[in-house]
């Protein structure tokens, strides 16, 4: 049973995170400068902020159901 749980949340984990915005693009700015981005407010809203959320609680979720997994 906690098997496919954790099947199951891994899946949807690797789908959510593929579908995170990609940060990646701002460690660029180190090199180049990026002073023009340094006082920009970059809060996650709507979607965005609701999948960041989602992958957090899920990982959490996903962490815990292994260690149970691991205890028995």
């Amino acid at each position: 049973m906690l098997e496919t749980i954790l099947l199951i949340i891994s899946v949807i984990i690797i789908a959510l995170v593929l579908l995170q915005s990609n940060k990646a693009s701002d460690a660029g700015q180190i090199i180049t400068g990026g002073n023009d981005a340094l006082f920009q407010n970059m809060k996650e809203r709507g979607l965005e902020l609701v999948i960041t959320r989602l992958t957090l609680i899920l990982g959490i979720v996903f962490f815990v159901i292994s260690f149970i997994l691991f205890m028995m």
